[in-house]
């Protein structure tokens, strides 16, 4: 098991080093190596006495960012010119942290720290990527080593789904939950209760944090296997690698069983070929959807039947927690439009047990800064998904197009489990969609400044 937080740690150092020697894509590395094996790592260490640095290992990530933020902003030699999704997200940073300094709610300083990194971190993640030179980053290699993270969750998936058990009752991670987050272990497998769905069928998250990050770390790779599966002419064009990697995102999200990634997983698939245009395959889309409707209403009963219309009339307990948990946060944003405070929803008040209003990262976000942050965080959602699809649609590069269709499947695909999760606590998903958002936006702004000229460069592969 040690396995894992030598990889951490090693992914940590081999990132910095490169990343001072000018390897600008070396953020990936650590991205790709270490972020999926977080919690994983930590819980592996803890279990092996190391308690005492756990902290200093929890702070690499951030760490990271920052090294590679103030080595990009160093090298960046154009003339920086802000896009309005740069202005939107330096405005959502300085108004959540308004709310460290301003005397508003309970919680001390550092809870209020704690709690703003929790939804603000990410515009850091996000100019690091802005400020990145996209020369350096070679996304069909990145790109193709996300299809081989793909393969090797779902192998470790194997040997947890063979024995019918948790790689995490292995691991420490109850323990680890226990120690640091103040978290008992809960339901029927000593781990927490979303290892299990409502029936006791075992959910499985690999070597990722829980389930449902498992589920959407499916999403990324989907999204990315599209983005390399299509040409110019948006064929598709499927090798063996990416029909392997296919099947093992499908084994995956199938095991971690989560509903809404689960419906994100085919929604995306939709949305490719609304995107590329592809008639045949849409028709063949209808055609099986209209299928599973009848089968689901005609011969489907047991589980599944039992799990699909629950899902649909929220009539079970997973559901209904959903609902109570967004009536609450809604009605706390209803009585106090600009926000409770930092720390009244998410980790610090769930440690407390007097979390308001979680399980939907928007209003996470609006129970402690308020309806203005809301509308930021929606405001920049909506044109990384616009400028993305104008990016996919007008450009003749490949790796532009690469990017282009990838983040829009991508941000389409996370809508859903924005509604029902925290989504920016999975570190793998956060950090990865927010640093390649800014590298979209950075070449989106170069091609403008570019388009001036009477030629127009693109970046090339």
């Amino acid at each position: 098991m040690f396995i894992f937080p030598s990889l951490y740690i090693i992914a940590f150092f081999t990132a910095v080093y490169r990343l001072l020697k000018g390897k600008q894509d070396a953020i990936l590395l650590f991205l790709l190596a270490g972020l999926p094996i977080y919690i994983t790592s930590l819980s592996v260490a803890n279990m092996y006495g190391l308690t005492k640095i756990i902290p200093v290992l929890q702070t690499f990530k951030e760490v990271l960012i920052l090294v590679a933020l103030i080595s990009f902003t160093w090298k960046y030699q154009k003339k920086l010119n802000l896009h309005i999704v740069d202005w939107l997200v330096i405005s959502y940073l300085v108004y959540n942290l308004l709310y460290v300094v301003l005397p508003i709610g309970t919680y001390s300083l550092l809870e209020k720290l704690i709690a703003c990194k929790g939804i603000c971190f990410f515009p850091l993640v996000y100019f690091t990527g802005r400020f990145c030179n996209p020369r350096q980053i070679n996304l069909n290699k990145w790109f193709y080593y996300i299809c081989v993270l793909a393969i090797l969750s779902g192998i470790v998936l194997l040997f947890e789904v063979i024995p019918y058990q948790h790689l995490q009752t292995y691991t420490g991670y109850a323990d680890y939950n226990e120690i640091f987050f103040n978290v008992e272990p809960a339901g029927n497998y000593g781990l927490t209760w979303t290892f299990e769905s409502i029936n006791g069928i075992k959910r499985f998250a690999s070597f990722f944090s829980m389930p449902l990050e498992h589920a959407a770390a499916c999403l990324i790779s989907i999204s990315v296997l599209a983005a390399l599966a299509t040409d110019k002419k948006n064929r598709i064009r499927l090798n063996y690698f990416l029909l392997i990697t296919f099947a093992f995102t499908l084994f995956s999200i199938t095991f971690a069983f989560s509903r809404a990634a689960f419906a994100s997983y085919f929604l995306m698939i939709y949305m490719y070929m609304l995107i590329t245009r592809n008639k045949t395959w849409l028709k063949m889309i209808h055609w099986g959807i209209a299928a599973a409707i009848v089968a689901v209403l005609v011969w489907l009963e047991g589980d599944i039947y039992e799990v699909i219309t629950t899902t649909i009339d929220f009539s079970d307990s997973s559901s209904v927690s959903h609902l109570i948990e967004w009536l609450a946060g809604i009605q706390s944003i209803g009585n106090n439009p600009m926000g409770l405070g930092l720390g009244y929803s998410g980790r610090i008040a769930g440690s407390f047990g007097e979390n308001i209003g979680g399980e939907n990262q928007l209003i996470i976000i609006g129970v402690q800064t308020g309806v203005i942050a809301i509308l930021l965080y929606i405001t920049i959602y909506w044109l990384i998904i616009k400028n993305a699809f104008q990016l996919f649609i007008s450009s003749k590069s490949g790796k532009e197009r690469k990017l282009g269709l990838m983040l829009v499947l991508l941000k389409v695909g996370i809508i859903i489990p924005l509604l029902t999760a925290e989504v920016e606590t999975y570190l793998y998903i956060s950090y990865f969609i927010w640093f390649f958002s800014g590298l979209l936006i950075s070449i989106v702004s170069m091609k403008k400044e570019n388009s001036k000229p009477s030629t127009i460069h693109e970046v090339r592969n």
